[in-house]
């Protein structure tokens, strides 16, 4: 499975690298910019990233404009339903509306940090991108 995590955090970064390293590759984004730049360049290379791990607070670019622009450019490359990356948000926010707000945009799944490899395993099973 091809991963990317977008994180500013250090340590939030690398213990989200450190959770996911036994079900495939992952690279890392520390801002919006360079996630949008990430997801592009695996698009036109075509090998597209199967989840991205997206952080909502990052200075620049959030992960809710982030999110909005990705579906936006699967759009206008017919991207669609399964084909689709699979979007996590991973953050401190669990208020309803953040985290509604990130479904209407359509992620697959929501992450409240610090992440524990229990939920993150369940949640990469309900998507199924691990058994």
């Amino acid at each position: 499975m091809k991963m990317l995590i977008v994180e500013d955090d250090f340590v939030s970064r690398k213990t989200l690298q450190y959770l996911i390293k036994p079900y495939g590759s992952s690279e890392i984004a520390v801002d919006g910019e360079e996630a949008l730049a990430a997801f592009n360049l695996a698009l036109n290379q075509e090998e597209p990233y199967d989840v991205i791990f997206l952080d909502i607070m990052m200075p620049g670019i959030d992960g809710q404009e982030v999110l909005k622009e990705i579906r936006k450019i699967e759009a206008e490359n017919n991207i669609e339903g399964l084909e689709r990356v699979k979007i996590i948000m991973t953050t401190a926010l669990d208020d309803k509306k953040t985290i509604m707000k990130a479904f209407h945009s359509e992620c697959e799944g929501y992450l409240v940090k610090p992440v524990s490899n229990d939920k993150l395993v369940s949640l990469l099973k309900t998507l199924a991108l691990i058994e």
